[in-house]
């Protein structure tokens, strides 16, 4: 008999995918500013809605960040409150 040696990877099941890295984590990433409209509309949805993390892949810590500097945006009227 030879034993088989089982993988974290064989263990996973098929369906799951590798969970996706922060995009703000990394030394080289851009910080979260309320001014770089760019950077911040590509976290908001059609609607106007901010994107949650679970979809995102932002850590919480800089999801909180994120989210401040959006509403910041909005209230300067940087960014627009809802879709038109």
């Amino acid at each position: 008999m030879t034993q088989l040696k089982i993988t974290r990877q064989a263990l996973r099941k098929p369906y799951q995918k590798k969970r996706k890295s922060c995009p703000f984590s990394s030394p080289d990433a851009k910080t979260i500013d309320y001014k770089d409209i760019k950077t911040l509309s590509r976290f908001v949805s059609e609607r106007g809605k901010i994107i949650p993390s679970r979809i995102s892949a932002v850590s919480a810590k800089k999801q909180r960040e994120l989210s401040k500097a959006i509403k910041r945006a909005r209230y300067l009227a940087l960014m627009p409150y809802l879709a038109g």
